[in-house]
């Protein structure tokens, strides 16, 4: 008896050391936490709220800055905020809730539900709408010269804005985030229930789960705790644009607390909403007809947190920045809501997640000998032909996307190096079996990327000269039509291009009709006509290509 009673109080004594430990290691965390976000969200300056929870318990809530700059008003954590683009994965669990009830079918045609819909001789599922390979037009940011978008206007009016607009790809055959195609999803479900989408998230996810404080967007309704929206102007912080709720529809528009967003997190993963087996498909990579994978499932992104596997989603909408990320292994939850679209919390976001599971995001850079640093270098491709290459100046290694700006690369293990200027972002190195490297991987929270070793030469960062005669048949007016247009001139042996609204830029020469840019990783390759005239400019940026055709 007293043996077992000696050996009862030892257990309950390393329990109360383990509980001290953690409860001492979490002060440490949260001091470490106030630090670097009070370092990002000032005092006197927009904010932000911040939950961190770790086995299903929160560690860590917290306010910082103001959550309105007019009235002095500081933030609070319940304070309410637009989640913006998070708000798809409420979209995406009514799809699958609705599946789960046999009224439809991922595989289903959207014009099952949308009869009039014109796909162009495509097949359009509720699937492809879900992982954004749909091949239809992201409809936000198109030009609206007749302002049909500009008053409160119905879904209808919206998607007639956009269901004419030629398809950028066939579908699933490509990724292409699409705020139409989560727009679509909430016309259908809308369609099959009869009820509005508002409705069908109060009924079926906010009262049901206790989310008092959410509610789909309003800007005339009296919501208590709202913060104000702000964005930088010419002369500092302003109030922002204010946001037409009937574009945002079911691809964001919902408003929320970070407490509320922990209960809606809680009730996903704990299967309270759809079967695992659907939600496990909704944390899946969807997979294109070529048999490769995308970094996103069913309104969730897929990733990488310094090595750890993510689900997660950013949001960023006119005064509004958020972000929720989950590690599933370590069971880490962080929800960041800001209420200035200038300060989109990401990276600070990914920093607590890492420090949450006790790894260090402050790499410890490690020497690394000139003539090893020498054998990384050249030029790599990635299956969507874009270009990152691999240079070595005064022993220092540096990346460059396509001819955009270089990002110094400083070594923490043998082949693995971390950016100077983003510690989220690691590259590693791979040997085949004769010690020489064959390709890199770039881990990041959008996911791990394979670029392929070429043995192509690394192109001069300056380009070649053109002749001026050349230049000037490139001269004129360019438009993605309902997109984006821009202007091409030239200044003596130079050539510009400028977006509406935007500085003009220098292009540099790799060919007589291919230019790029040095400020990113745009390209631009002039095409003459069966007349021998410029007709268009073909764009490449991140591994997208656009046609704008030349109208003047």
């Amino acid at each position: 008896m007293n043996s077992i009673k000696h050996i009862l109080i030892l257990a309950f004594g390393l329990l109360f050391n383990l509980t001290y430990a953690q409860q001492k290691d979490d002060e440490q965390l949260a001091a470490y936490f106030d630090k670097i976000l009070s370092e990002q969200f000032k005092t006197n300056e927009p904010g932000a709220t911040v939950l961190v929870s770790r086995n299903g318990q929160i560690i860590y809530k917290k306010a910082f800055g103001m959550a309105n700059l007019e009235l002095n008003s500081p933030m609070q954590v319940d304070n309410v905020f637009w989640i913006a683009s998070i708000g798809k994965q409420f979209t995406a669990m009514a799809i699958l809730q609705l599946m789960e009830q046999g009224k439809l079918n991922l595989k289903d045609e959207i014009t099952k539900y949308i009869p009039d819909y014109p796909t162009q001789g495509n097949k359009i599922t509720i699937e492809h709408l879900l992982t954004h390979t749909s091949g239809i037009h992201n409809f936000s940011g198109m030009k609206d010269p007749e302002k049909k978008l500009a008053l409160e206007c119905t879904p209808n009016e919206v998607i007639d804005f956009f269901k004419n607009l030629p398809m950028l790809f066939a579908p699933g055959t490509k990724w292409e985030y699409s705020n139409s195609g989560y727009f679509l999803l909430g016309y259908i479900i809308e369609k099959i229930t009869g009820k509005p989408y508002s409705e069908y998230l109060e009924e079926n996810f906010f009262k049901p789960l206790g989310m008092t404080k959410s509610l789909y967007a309003s800007d005339t309704k009296i919501i208590k705790n709202r913060v104000g929206a702000y964005s930088i102007g010419d002369n500092g912080f302003e109030n922002s644009q204010p946001r037409n709720i009937t574009h945002v529809f079911s691809a964001g528009a919902i408003q929320s607390t970070v407490e509320d967003f922990f209960k809606w997190h809680q009730a996903v993963h704990s299967y309270k909403l759809v079967k695992k087996e659907n939600l496990d498909k909704a944390f899946t990579r969807y997979k294109l007809t070529d048999g490769k994978e995308t970094d996103y499932g069913y309104g969730w992104r897929l990733g990488y947190v310094y090595e750890n596997p993510s689900i997660w989603h950013g949001g960023l909408i006119t005064g509004f920045g958020t972000i929720e990320i989950y590690l599933p292994k370590e069971d880490v939850f962080v929800a960041i809501f800001s209420n200035c679209d200038c300060n989109y919390p990401k990276e600070i976001a990914s920093k607590l997640a890492a420090l949450t599971t006790g790894k260090t995001y402050e790499y410890k850079e490690i020497p690394v000998e000139n003539e090893i640093l020498q054998g990384y270098t050249g030029l790599y491709e990635n299956e969507k032909s874009q270009q990152r290459i691999i240079t070595v100046s005064e022993n220092q290694l540096y990346s460059q996307l396509g001819r955009g700006p270089k990002s110094i690369l400083k070594a923490y293990q043998k082949d693995r190096f971390f950016f100077d200027d983003n510690a989220m972002q690691t590259i590693e190195f791979s040997r085949n079996t004769e010690g020489k490297i064959e390709n890199l991987i770039t881990q990041k929270l959008d996911g791990n990327e394979v670029w392929n070793k070429t043995n192509k030469p690394v192109p001069d960062p300056n380009g070649i000269k053109v002749d001026e005669k050349i230049l000037e048949t490139y001269v004129g007016e360019y438009e993605i039509p309902s997109v984006f247009s821009f202007l091409v001139t030239k200044e003596q042996d130079k050539l510009f291009i400028q977006g509406e609204g935007q500085d003009k830029i220098e292009m540099f020469a790799d060919t007589e009709n291919k230019f790029f840019l040095k400020v990113n990783d745009a390209q631009l390759e002039f095409v003459k006509g069966d007349s021998g005239k410029v007709t268009k400019a073909i764009m490449n940026q991140g591994g997208r290509q656009a046609d704008a055709i030349k109208i003047k």
